[in-house]
């Protein structure tokens, strides 16, 4: 008796002449998670950490509570809109770069004092952070800093009219822990689009 070929239909000998029988489809293969560990204890807190903290930022600014939005960063803290071509092209050019508590607070003042523009409110929603944590074998400088990438989507809203989306694209953070808590040391806003909308006026 011969061997069967793998994935050919089985069918029993005959020494009478039979109609072919017709080919098996394909099947599909199936689909498979990826092979990703259980979190340790460490890597659970950073992440309820770091999410946490960007459900608190996101509800500051969407509530136009901007005069805490510097305590969000550590006193030398960066922040920064970039357009997604910029950025990966390694160009400096941005659309808004602020360094320091400083330069954010004086931002919070163009923004709430000295800035006219129609009103209108945002809403931020945000994915989990994906977390890069420190290696053992790094350097000792870079041992504090966590690194995190957070996909966001703003939309803006004004009276009496349709919502909007206003820009979209990923938070590029490194965090550190102080005695007061998570704090920003850089936040990066790479946006996928080139421009927002009419102008960049409340903090992404």
């Amino acid at each position: 008796m011969s061997t069967p070929v793998p994935g050919a239909p089985l069918v029993a000998a005959s020494t009478s002449a039979t109609a072919p029988t017709a080919p098996t489809a394909p099947t599909a293969p199936t689909a498979r998670a990826p092979q990703i560990g259980w979190p340790s204890a460490s890597q659970q807190a950073w992440q309820w950490s770091v999410d946490q903290f960007n459900v608190a930022y996101a509800a500051v600014l969407d509530q136009k509570q901007f005069e805490q939005w510097p305590d969000f960063f550590v006193p030398q803290g960066f922040y920064q809109v970039q357009s997604r071509e910029n950025f990966e092209r390694q160009w400096p050019l941005a659309l808004l770069a602020l360094e320091g508590q400083g330069m954010l607070r004086d931002r919070v003042y163009g923004i709430t004092q000295t800035i006219y523009h129609a009103p209108y409110t945002m809403r931020h929603v945000l994915s989990p952070a994906r977390l890069t944590l420190p290696q053992p074998d790094a350097p000792a400088e870079q041992q504090a800093v966590v690194r995190a990438e957070t996909a966001f989507a703003v939309f803006r809203n004004r009276p009496s009219q349709v919502s909007e989306v206003y820009s979209v694209g990923r938070y590029l953070d490194e965090f550190v822990a102080t005695g007061e808590g998570l704090r920003l040391q850089s936040r990066r806003c790479i946006v996928d689009g080139d421009t927002v909308l009419n102008s960049l006026i409340y903090p992404l």
